[in-house]
């Protein structure tokens, strides 16, 4: 039985195989919020990255041959320095469009937390997924 509206699932390609290059906890302070109080000030957030990259096969320990972590934390800082941003969500799809100038970079997982946005939680924010078209 067929159903035009369903496609089948891609095969894995054991060829290829998958890297993650992740940065954890990279604290800031940017100029975010959609609040008046929030306007003016920087306020703490925490960001956090994986990056699922296709592997090389051969790395040869070469930097220029992995995707550069310390690249896409300079990229994310340049971000937060640009200015204000109203919603963490738009800082998490322009940290994942970032990421995408990298062609080796199929799949971002970003997460942006503000750390002072609620009182009596430790933080809140938003998780993104993007894959590559």
């Amino acid at each position: 039985m067929t159903n035009a509206n369903v496609s089948r699932l891609p095969i894995a390609d054991a060829a290829k195989a998958i890297r993650h290059v992740f940065i954890r906890n990279l604290e800031l302070a940017a100029h975010i919020g959609v609040h008046g109080h929030e306007h003016g000030k920087a306020q703490p957030v925490r960001i956090n990255v994986d990056l699922a990259v296709e592997d090389a096969a051969v790395l040869g320990d070469k930097l220029d041959l992995v995707v550069d972590y310390e690249a896409i934390a300079n990229k994310i800082r340049a971000l937060v320095a640009a200015g204000h941003i109203n919603l963490a969500e738009t800082l998490a799809e322009r940290i994942a469009e970032a990421c995408f100038d990298d062609a080796r970079v199929k799949t971002a997982r970003v997460r942006v937390e503000k750390l002072h946005a609620l009182p009596g939680a430790e933080s809140a924010g938003v998780e993104i997924e993007r894959t590559r078209a």
